[in-house]
């Protein structure tokens, strides 16, 4: 999903356009707390989904306008900043002229790039694009963590073995367990990482 933060509704529906012509999914926000607000309940149920769902398939990317009145773009960043989010959500700024030092700095800070109004729009869309796919890589490896979580400290030390190219057996000699016992604990760390195969499960993790 593109978000798209500007105050100026002809700017809002100029992109919006631009991202569909490009197959994007794009939802406009008139300010930065209305954007925050909305960005609230998607975070809760990509939680609650646990890999993000269709917004982790398709990847997240947000267009920041720099000047907005109230919350201003530098204060919405900050948020995101503070929230830990901007690997989920890169940000490009939309700045004027006087906006480039705050957007320059923002840059060390973790934003994924800043335009210059006004902007080439393949140029940026491009960008976008790029984004997005930046934010699909960051939710698959979280996902993969997330799943990771899930292994107990046995099923941690019977991945290892797995992973280093043991057979069943040996990895019962090596931790003083029963063959049925590995196959067991193979059976659950397949299943909570959804994976089906050992070639699956080192592909997943490499």
């Amino acid at each position: 999903m593109l978000h798209i933060v500007d105050d100026e509704d002809v700017i809002r529906d100029a992109l919006e356009w631009l991202a569909q012509s490009r197959g994007l999914a794009a939802r406009g926000h008139a300010g930065g707390q209305a954007f925050l607000d909305a960005l609230g309940e998607q975070v809760q149920a990509a939680d609650a989904d646990g890999a993000g769902g269709a917004s982790a398939a398709s990847g997240d990317c947000v267009l920041l306008d720099v000047r907005m009145p109230g919350m201003n773009g530098i204060a919405v960043f900050d948020q995101l900043v503070a929230r830990g989010l901007l690997a989920r959500l890169p940000v490009i700024f939309l700045t004027g002229h006087g906006d480039v030092p705050m957007a320059v700095d923002s840059l060390k800070r973790g934003a994924f790039d800043f335009f210059e109004k006004p902007f080439n729009d393949n140029q940026l869309m491009d960008r976008v694009e790029e984004a997005m796919a930046a934010s699909r890589k960051a939710a698959g490896a979280a996902a993969v963590h997330a799943r990771l979580a899930t292994l107990s400290a046995r099923e941690r030390e019977v991945l290892d073995l797995i992973l280093a190219g043991n057979m069943n057996k040996v990895v019962a000699d090596k931790l003083g367990i029963s063959m049925r016992t590995v196959e067991v604990h193979r059976a659950h760390i397949f299943d909570k990482m959804q994976v089906k195969t050992a070639v699956e499960l080192a592909g997943l993790l490499k």
